[in-house]
């Protein structure tokens, strides 16, 4: 016999559905809930289903987000051999069928039939360093487009309130430009003050004891934008309230990035890939961890092709009968994470030709009348092809 166990998961619970073997069905579908109580009652419905069988089943499960992570666990403490296939996967077979249901117990039904009918791999344990890091990088991704739509908010206040203190300092978003305008958020309290107070209020919030060349002429500039400010004043206090809220929001967030960016390259300099990915040039740390930390484990890949159709960037292929599309874009079916990563890497490698190997490669692609995108696309699928060489080999880049 051959045993499987489907599982349907969704948020906070499954459904089961045994087999004993190819084409038997073994009891009626389990449903349980993802607590204690519930997985300890799973168990003893495997632990049933091995007593009948006298071999231990395999589970078989989609990837679901982080719905399925609970389950996933508990089978890795029991030692129980899992799969977790793409959900792209299920969706084919079951179409498949001639009659179209979508409930949880056929999709469990479904799961277990696909044991017998393809050839799955078994989930293979990422180590605890690359599941800490995907999770920061997902999480340092989740974060930033957070930071960006406050910064969009901010501005749209700021253009409302002082549209002329763009520019006062270096860097809009820097803590003493943040700081300072919480202050003084409009240029009539700017007015009020001295040129010498101003200047003394820059160099406390910037840390800085003694009298500047830089505090100074950011006080210059402050009080100019304050005199050419096309009111002095806001007619509307909410917009006070919104400007000193976003400025607060805006610099949490920037430390919370901050730990995240100390905590992502402290985890990924545990790892040996790290510095092997880095010597490409153009990847940096954060790019090099978001790399590392989506593909995981590179032995799951047994050739560059499939690292490729991993990460999206493989070409679609359309034919029918006598036509045969001559242009075909990329599926975009894999890591849209990694995808990303990449075109990243890409547009820093060709940026003052960092990496020249690369920027001959997209020079002969622009030569051979490719769109800018799809030399891109075409470097990104070079890059995949050196980043393969490398983890397999671990050995550093070369550009000779």
């Amino acid at each position: 016999m051959n045993p499987v166990i489907g599982l349907d998961v969704s948020k906070g619970e499954s459904h089961a559905q045994a087999f004993a073997d190819r084409g038997t069905p073994y009891g009626k579908i389990f449903r349980f809930k993802h607590d204690l109580e519930g997985l300890a009652s799973f168990l003893r419905f495997a632990q049933d289903l091995e007593s009948f069988t006298g071999k231990r089943a395999t589970v078989v499960l989609e990837a679901t987000g982080h719905y399925h992570s609970s389950v996933v666990q508990f089978l890795e403490e029991h030692q129980y051999l899992h799969i977790v296939i793409n959900p792209l996967l299920s969706h084919q077979a079951k179409k498949s069928n001639l009659r179209k249901v979508k409930t949880d117990a056929a999709d469990a039904y479904q799961l277990g039939e696909m044991y017998y009918k393809e050839e799955l791999e078994p989930y293979k344990k990422r180590g605890q360093y690359l599941m800490n890091l995907r999770y920061l990088t997902r999480q340092h991704e989740s974060l930033t487009d957070m930071y960006v739509q406050a910064k969009l908010q901010f501005q749209a206040v700021l253009d409302q309130v002082f549209p002329e203190y763009h520019g006062v300092f270096g860097d809009l978003y820097s803590k003493v430009s943040l700081r300072f305008l919480a202050l003084y958020p409009t240029s009539q309290a700017v007015l009020a003050m001295s040129e010498k107070d101003v200047m003394a209020n820059i160099q406390r919030l910037a840390g800085h004891v003694n009298p500047s060349c830089w505090s100074q002429k950011s006080a210059q500039k402050l009080m100019a934008a304050a005199e050419r400010n096309p009111f002095k004043e806001t007619a509307f206090p909410s917009q006070l309230i919104s400007l000193e809220l976003l400025i607060n929001l805006l610099l949490q967030y920037q430390d919370h990035l901050a730990k995240l960016d100390k905590s992502i390259e402290a985890l990924a300099e545990e790892l040996m890939e790290f510095d092997l990915i880095q010597s490409i040039p153009g990847i940096g740390t954060k790019i090099a961890a978001t790399i590392l930390a989506e593909i995981g484990e590179i032995d799951r890949f047994d050739h560059a092709k499939k690292l490729i159709a991993f990460a999206g960037i493989d070409p679609s292929v359309f034919s029918s009968g006598k036509f045969t599309a001559s242009r075909n874009s990329i599926t975009k079916r894999g890591s849209r994470r990694l995808r990303t990563a990449l075109y990243q890497a890409v547009r820093c490698g060709l940026r003052s030709s960092r990496n020249k190997k690369l920027r001959a490669y997209y020079d002969k692609k622009r030569a051979e009348g490719k769109l800018f995108k799809v030399a891109v696309i075409a470097c990104a699928n070079k890059l995949i092809h050196w980043i393969y060489a490398i983890l397999t080999k671990k050995e550093p880049f070369r550009l000779d």
